[in-house]
């Protein structure tokens, strides 16, 4: 039996007062770093071969259904906003497309052929790479894109949270996180997500900053898209500059971004 449909630990949850329920599910919860932590070499090898082919001009898609497909797009949208980086380099696809990031679209995820005509549309070739994102690891329309891929030449890989799934053998470099029994039995958008959650925020951190989007420990590239990241760019400008807050608007007004003020002074 796959572990994310195993019983939960806990029963009769409806009689529990709602401090029980927090604080049962925060136990749980705990957990799920320790799980991440056991992948780290599996996620290791799969940045180290996504790195040289974006470096080459490739591109990173993300595939999945459901809890699983929403949290590839999510890491995908939020990788311009704070690398700086066109929006079709990281690129998250959900089955029944993006309709059902907010409302489920029933049995888009039984279909084995839909991932790779989604996919299709981005004309994807051997500097890419696929990472299917599916809780119990046999979801049809990843393992169906993943397959596609590697016939492809695209490099494949995953995040599931069931040890020796279908998804994992239909990819070169898995990552396979097993977070155990769900608080409420199968429901994946639990523990699962969380993981999820987390080792996409380690694979696309990681990469850009091999990528070179960061430096020191600051968000350089980031897309002035507010008054917060106005105030931090300037502050990041004032820090690395030691000037005054009039200088650094100034060279921030003139030359657009964090990076191309630092570099102008610096060189």
């Amino acid at each position: 039996m796959l572990t994310t449909e195993s019983s939960s630990n806990y029963n009769d949850l409806e009689k529990m007062s709602v401090h029980d329920i927090l604080t049962s599910i925060n136990r749980e919860d705990q957990t799920v770093p320790h799980a991440v932590q056991k992948s780290i070499p599996q996620i290791e090898a799969l940045v180290e071969q996504i790195v040289p082919r974006m470096q080459k001009g490739g591109r990173l898609f993300y595939i999945g259904a459901g809890t699983s497909g929403r949290l590839g797009v999510v890491d995908a949208s939020e990788c311009p906003p704070t690398f700086g980086v066109p929006f079709d380099l990281v690129v998250g696809i959900i089955a029944g497309g993006d309709t059902a990031i907010r409302k489920a679209v029933e049995n888009a995820e039984d279909d084995w052929n839909q991932a790779w005509k989604d996919l299709a549309v981005y004309a994807p070739n051997e500097n890419d790479t696929l990472i299917g994102i599916a809780a119990s690891g046999r979801t049809p329309y990843v393992i169906g894109g993943l397959n596609e891929a590697r016939n492809a030449g695209l490099l494949t890989g995953c995040v599931v949270c069931n040890d020796g799934s279908a998804v994992a053998k239909a990819c070169e470099y898995p990552v396979e996180i097993v977070v155990g029994p769900e608080f409420l039995t199968g429901s994946t958008r639990m523990k699962s997500g969380t993981a999820q959650k987390l080792a996409l925020n380690m694979i696309s951190t990681s990469v850009m900053i091999r990528l070179g989007k960061v430096k020191g420990n600051k968000m350089v590239d980031m897309q002035l898209t507010n008054e917060k990241l106005v105030n931090r760019a300037l502050r990041m400008i004032i820090d690395e500059l030691n000037i005054s807050p009039d200088e650094a608007q100034s060279l921030l007004d003139e030359h657009g971004s964090v990076r191309a003020a630092i570099d102008a002074v610096k060189k």
